[in-house]
């Protein structure tokens, strides 16, 4: 049994296909048909039920795909283990970011990693946070950028910053002769929301669920993917809306002249690094932590907050 073997194993375990699993492993179908029945014969025991479409481990196979992952993750640490004696941060590193940070935070740091981390390759992925739990679960990212707690057993996580929400109010809105607002100033039939999936929607279900107070104005129901969108529908007299801190920096003048802050404690997201608990490649993570948390140092000053959790509780 080899290490390759399992991993040749993990493949098929993953996309239910021997085609397809060979193509991800880079050779060719009867090579890893071959390589998989090798060590079923080893075993004596059958890791697939050939039988049913899509392909499904049997109950023994679930066990010891189990196991291989365990195997082929501490086999990954070897490498890990000499890199770091030497000092050596490089390799390909697998990084997913929600898309609620991606566009605010990835520019603000990348390029200062790559200068100065030059011989780690950066494969980034725009990914939600159910995506990047299973892709870290799976082992397809060595970390990812996520609005925590999650509370998942396998995931650790580092908190990278927090970032206030700012509301976003139309001109002629009545809260928008006050300086500051309080969230109970909000009302959630208005609130213009992105889309299902992105957790800071959840945050901002979590933070306004009892502001829900109808007053027959809203004859239609959006959720878009893209703050832009949801700003122009509030320049348009058609609701107000949320945004991360970050995301109003860019904004033009006469749209930051609609924003406004809560009162303390201001409700914020948590911004974490997230990895397996494994620690595969922890000198990059280390690496990246510093790196981002050097740039959003001098860009979010608050300090009274109060954290919404991007788990909405039902």
């Amino acid at each position: 049994m080899t290490i390759t073997q399992l991993q040749y194993v993990l493949a098929v375990a993953e996309h239910k296909n021997f085609t397809y699993a060979a193509e991800k492993c880079f050779v060719t179908q009867p090579t890893l048909s071959m390589q998989i029945q090798k060590i079923e014969e080893e075993l004596g025991i059958q890791i697939f039920d050939r039988s049913k479409k899509p392909i499904q481990l049997t109950d023994i196979g679930q066990k010891i795909v189990s196991q291989a992952k365990n195997i082929v993750n501490e086999a990954d640490r070897i490498q890990d283990i000499v890199h770091q004696q030497k000092g050596f941060i490089g390799g390909d590193f697998r990084i997913g970011i929600i898309p609620t940070v991606m566009p605010t935070l990835l520019p603000m740091f990348l390029n200062n990693f790559i200068k100065k981390y030059p011989k780690v390759n950066l494969i980034i992925e725009e990914l939600n946070t159910d995506e990047i739990i299973t892709k870290l679960n799976n082992g397809h990212l060595d970390a990812a950028i996520a609005a925590t707690p999650l509370e998942e057993p396998k995931i650790k996580e580092i908190v990278l910053y927090y970032e206030p929400f700012v509301a976003y109010i139309p001109d002629n809105h009545s809260i928008n002769i006050k300086n500051e607002i309080e969230v109970s100033d909000l009302n959630l039939n208005e609130l213009l929301l992105l889309q299902d999936g992105h957790c800071f929607r959840d945050g901002i279900l979590n933070l306004c669920k009892n502001n829900a107070v109808s007053d027959g104005n809203f004859n239609f129901h959006i959720e878009s993917g893209s703050f832009e969108t949801l700003i122009k529908l509030a320049d348009e007299g058609l609701g107000t809306t949320l945004l991360p801190y970050l995301h109003t920096l860019d904004l033009n003048d006469k749209n930051k002249s609609k924003l406004k802050h809560f009162k303390d404690p201001k409700p914020a997201r948590e911004v974490s690094l997230i990895y397996p608990k494994s620690e595969l490649k922890i000198h990059i993570i280390e690496a990246l932590r510093n790196v981002i948390s050097g740039v959003v140092r001098g860009a979010i000053t608050f300090q009274d907050i109060q954290i919404i959790s991007p788990l909405q509780k039902k």
